[in-house]
C-alpha cells in the first residue's frame, strides 16, 4: 500500500509514496550500519558541531516546516511552530551536554583501575506516530545520534512527507549519507527490520496495541527496546485550587493539538466542594475556542489527523453518554469538510462508560466527580496506564503528599504536563517502560562497558 498524505482539513490528497520491496529496505539498513560505524569514531565535539547545524537549520526554516506539518497533520500553525522550535532544542541541549553525560566513570574496586565506559550501540529503530511528527522524532534522534548511533526511522504513514524532510535536515546539515533513513515500508515489515541484525534496539512511541507487538518481536531477538505508549492522565483539582488558572491550563492542556497528546489532561478528577463552578468555567472557555483553518493563525482547533481516528473518538464518546455520561458541551463532530470534531466535555463520567476507562485521543474533557480528596486519587490509579499526572491545590506540600502516591512517570503540581529535555520522560503500568530526554534518556542506547585494569 502507498503511503498517503492528506490534508485533513481539507480532505484532499497531497502525495502518494509507494512503499519499498525487501531488497531496498536491505540496501538501506546495510548503507545505515557503515554510516553508524563511519559515525561511532566522530568525536564529541564533531556530533556536537553537526546537531548544533541541525538546530540551526531548523530556527532558519521553522515556517516551511511548521506548514508542512499543518497540512500534513492539521496541527494549528503556531502549534506546528513551536515543534519545530522545540526540536531545535533539543538538539542544541545534546549537543552541549553529552560530553558530561557519557564520560567515563571510575569506579573504586579491586583493580588497580577500574571504570565505566559509554560506547554507541548500532543502528536504533525508531517507530514513530504522527501527531508530532517533528518532535518525536527529533527527541529520540537527537541523543542516539550524540551517543555515536544511526537512526532508522519508520514513521506513521499518514506522514510521509514529514519523515523525508526530517532525512533531509540531517544529510543537508552535514551527517553522514545514510546515518538517519526513513524507511517507506509497510507495519508489517517492522518485524523484519527488528530481526535485522544491522538494527540494535527500538523505540516507539504509539498505542497500548502497537506496543505490545514491537516489544514481543524486539524481545524474540534480543534487542533493547524503550516504549511509549498511550495514557490518561488524571488532572486533580482539589478545593483550594486556583480556579481561574487551573481552568486556563485545564483547556491549555486538553485541546492542545485538538486533543491528540499521549499526556494530554484525559481525566478531569474534581472533589464536590468546586466540581460545579470548574465545570461552569470550564465550559465557559470551552465554548470560546476557535475550530477553523489550521494555516489560519487565529485558529486554536484544527481537524483531527484522519476520519478513522475521528469516527473512533465518537463512538466511545456516544457509548459514554449511553451509559450515563452528560454531554455538557460538544460531542458531535462538525459539519464541514475535513476531518473536525467540536471542543467536547462529557460530565458525571463514571467507571460504567468507556470515556472512564479508555484514552480518548481527540478534543475531548472528561470530568470524573470524586468522593473525596481519597477518593481522588483512588480514582487517578484506576486505569492501567500510567504516563503523567497533574494536582492542582494551593497546598504545595500536601500536593506534594499526594504526588508520591500517584501511579505514573510525572507529576506536575500546578502546571501543565509537558515533556522538557533536561526531565526524564517516560511512563509505568500500560504507558510503557524506559525513559526518554535528559541524562537517562541517551542512557538506554548506549553499552554501558566495565573496564577493569590490574
Amino acid at each position: 500500500m502507498p503511503h498517503i498524505s492528506l490534508n485533513p482539513a481539507t480532505n484532499q490528497l497531497i502525495q502518494t509514496h509507494a512503499s519499498w520491496d525487501a531488497q531496498r529496505l536491505e540496501q538501506a539498513l546495510e548503507k545505515t550500519h557503515c554510516a553508524q560505524q563511519t559515525w561511532a569514531q566522530t568525536s564529541f565535539a564533531l556530533r556536537a558541531e553537526a546537531l548544533r547545524n541541525v538546530a540551526i537549520h531548523l530556527h532558519a526554516q521553522r515556517d516551511q516546516y511548521a506548514t508542512l506539518i499543518t497540512q500534513e497533520m492539521g496541527k494549528p500553525l503556531r502549534e506546528a511552530r513551536a515543534e519545530v522550535e522545540k526540536c531545535a532544542g533539543v538538539c542544541d541541549y545534546y549537543a552541549q551536554h553529552t560530553g558530561e553525560f557519557l564520560r567515563a566513570e571510575p569506579v573504586a574496586s579491586d583493580a588497580g583501575k577500574s571504570y565505566v565506559a559509554y560506547y554507541p550501540l548500532g543502528a536504533v529503530l525508531a517507530v514513530m506516530p504522527w501527531n508530532f511528527p517533528f518532535w518525536q522524532v527529533f527527541r529520540a534522534a537527537a541523543p542516539a545520534l550524540m551517543a555515536g548511533n544511526a537512526l532508522v526511522l519508520k514513521h506513521a504513514p499518514n506522514v510521509p512527507q514529514c519523515a523525508l524532510a526530517i532525512e533531509a535536515i540531517f544529510r543537508e546539515c552535514g551527517l553522514p549519507e545514510g546515518l538517519v533513513t526513513t524507511l517507506m515500508i509497510e507495519v508489517e515489515q517492522v518485524a523484519e527490520v527488528i530481526a535485522s541484525p544491522h538494527i540494535h534496539a527500538v523505540t516507539l512511541t504509539g498505542s497500548e496495541a502497537a506496543g505490545r507487538k514491537v516489544a514481543a518481536c524486539a524481545g524474540q531477538h534480543l534487542k533493547k527496546c524503550v516504549l511509549e505508549l498511550g495514557g490518561s492522565d488524571p488532572f486533580i483539582v482539589l478545593h483550594d485550587a486556583d480556579l481561574e488558572l487551573t481552568v486556563n491550563m485545564a483547556v491549555a492542556s486538553r485541546f492542545l493539538n485538538c486533543g491528540q497528546s499521549c499526556i494530554a489532561a484525559k481525566r478531569f478528577i474534581v472533589v464536590p466542594q468546586i466540581a460545579d463552578e470548574f465545570l461552569h468555567q470550564l465550559k465557559t472557555k470551552v465554548a470560546a475556542l476557535k475550530v477553523g483553518d489550521p494555516l489560519d493563525d487565529t485558529t486554536q482547533i484544527g481537524p483531527m489527523a484522519r476520519l478513522d481516528l475521528r469516527d473512533s473518538l465518537h463512538r466511545q464518546v456516544c457509548d459514554s453518554i449511553a451509559r450515563g455520561a452528560v454531554a455538557a458541551t460538544g460531542c458531535k463532530p462538525v459539519e464541514r469538510e475535513g476531518f473536525f470534531y467540536q471542543p467536547s466535555i462529557l460530565d458525571c463520567v463514571t467507571a460504567k462508560t468507556r470515556a472512564y476507562h479508555e484514552e480518548l485521543f481527540g478534543p475531548v474533557a472528561t470530568v470524573i466527580r470524586a468522593a473525596s480528596e481519597n477518593d481522588a486519587l483512588r480514582i487517578a490509579n484506576e486505569t492501567r496506564f500510567g504516563l503523567a499526572s497533574s494536582i492542582w491545590s494551593n497546598d504545595v506540600a500536601r500536593a506534594e503528599q499526594l504526588a508520591a502516591h500517584i501511579q505514573a512517570g510525572c507529576t506536575f503540581i500546578n502546571g501543565m504536563v509537558k515533556s522538557d529535555s533536561r526531565l526524564p520522560f517516560g511512563g509505568v503500568k500500560a504507558s510503557g517502560y524506559g525513559r526518554e530526554l535528559s541524562r537517562l534518556g541517551i542512557h538506554e542506547f548506549v553499552n554501558a562497558k566495565t573496564v577493569w585494569i590490574r
